[in-house]
């Protein structure tokens, strides 16, 4: 997949689409994957059992990084999983008016998420080599932005046309196959525009491999350099418990389309932006306890909405557009410190054992969560969850940040 390379092109061209393209199949994957099954009749239970499985691929996708480092390009391996992502979707819509429905879309839903995490890797293998670092500070809220505008046409535009089409008397299987079948179009799109329009970074090239190792060595070696870096084991329970699995309130399909995939998103892109910006500007150590903060203070909202039971929509827009306010400040910090760890050689594979170690920590607790909803309530289940947050005001005082990480650097 080659095409006639372009003149370097301003980041603005291809940050926003590549982290588009990042977020739909994630957020189809672990989030509307849920409202989709709760709609054809899933209990909760299996629902969260079987989809909390789809997190397995962002979490061992750290191990099928270094084929990605060492064969083909990281806009090559773009490219390919795009048209891969593109086809499952499809794939999932065609199985959903069949009796088998649970079975196969599973299937497709699990190739979507592999496909979905190797683009990961070669996407933010990608941004790393595209970008100065200084830069990558000043986009990491741009990269979180345009990811959350993936998720208004997933979790927000692709839920409440399918609440519209089941409004309208269509059957739910065929109301949500022609949203997924629109989503795969979508990827069908960003497939050509990123054909042309992705450049080609000096550094984007197979990593050079040692003549006297064999593949098995230097896949061993690449994991070892990553094990070995200073401070490993407070920079591991920092990525388990920084970001914590939350759950849902219990919402109509509608409702949570509304309330999670507008206001919500919106909220967590303004989050973002500033997020990226204050870095820039002051460094990750100086906000990391305020971004902390951001992230997990706002899960008392929660508790609040599951304790009062607001009907107000006006009220519940409010509380999530705060919490998802904070979400998205704080989880930029998050983000530049996988950076900062990953820096130095195969920083794609390493960074790519950063995000999966990220989405264990989500997976486990989210497998849970679904019995532990409906063991404890919805009230009980929140004042569960504000106590797991504990951790994550532990975290960041065991870590060592560089003060100047982040920051703007001055130009010649």
């Amino acid at each position: 997949m080659t095409a006639q390379k372009p003149k370097l092109r301003n980041p603005w061209a291809w940050v926003p689409s590549l982290y588009v393209g990042e977020g739909i199949p994630y957020i189809m994957a672990v989030t509307v994957s849920v409202v989709l099954y709760k709609r054809l009749g899933i209990s909760n239970t299996d629902i969260a059992l079987y989809t909390s499985w789809l997190y397995l691929p962002w979490v061992i996708k750290p191990f099928w990084s270094p084929f990605v480092e060492f064969f083909k390009t990281k806009r090559f391996w773009i490219l390919l999983t795009q048209l891969l992502i593109g086809a499952s979707l499809a794939c999932i819509a065609f199985t959903l008016p069949g009796s088998r429905f649970f079975q196969y879309s599973l299937a497709f839903f699990w190739m979507m998420a592999f496909s979905s995490a190797t683009h990961d890797i070669a996407a933010d293998g990608y941004y790393m080599l595209g970008l100065p670092e200084d830069l990558q500070a000043a986009f990491a809220g741009v990269r979180t932005t345009f990811y959350r505008i993936a998720t208004i046409g997933t979790k927000g535009g692709l839920v409440i046309f399918a609440g519209y089409l089941e409004g309208s008397g269509h059957d739910i299987p065929v109301a949500w196959s022609i949203p997924l079948f629109l989503a795969a179009a979508v990827f069908g799109a960003l497939f050509l525009y990123h054909f042309f329009v992705l450049p080609y970074p000096n550094g984007d090239r197979p990593a050079s491999r040692s003549s006297s190792m064999s593949f098995g060595s230097e896949y061993l070696h690449t994991f070892g350099l990553f094990f070995r870096k200073k401070g490993i084991v407070t920079i591991l329970v920092f990525f388990l418990f920084y970001r914590r699995s939350k759950g849902g309130l219990g919402l109509t399909t509608s409702e949570v389309g509304i309330i999670y995939g507008t206001v919500g998103v919106i909220a967590l892109m303004v989050g973002g932006l500033l997020g990226g910006y204050a870095i820039y500007r002051k460094g990750l150590k100086f906000w990391i306890w305020i971004m902390v903060c951001a992230m997990q203070l706002p899960n008392l909202i929660f508790v609040y909405v599951s304790q009062a039971r607001p009907d107000n929509l006006y009220l519940i827009n409010l509380c999530v557009a705060l919490e998802q306010f904070g979400n998205g400040f704080g989880f930029t910090a998050f983000t530049m410190f996988m950076i900062m760890v990953s820096e130095g050689e195969h920083k794609t594979v390493h960074y790519a054992i950063s995000t999966g170690i990220m989405a264990l920590g989500m997976m486990i607790p989210a497998m849970a969560s679904g019995w532990l909803q409906e063991q404890l309530g919805y009230q009980n289940y929140f004042l569960w969850v504000m106590a797991a947050t504990i951790p994550g005001f532990i975290v960041p005082a065991l870590v060592k940040i560089d003060p100047e990480f982040g920051k703007k650097k001055e130009r010649g």
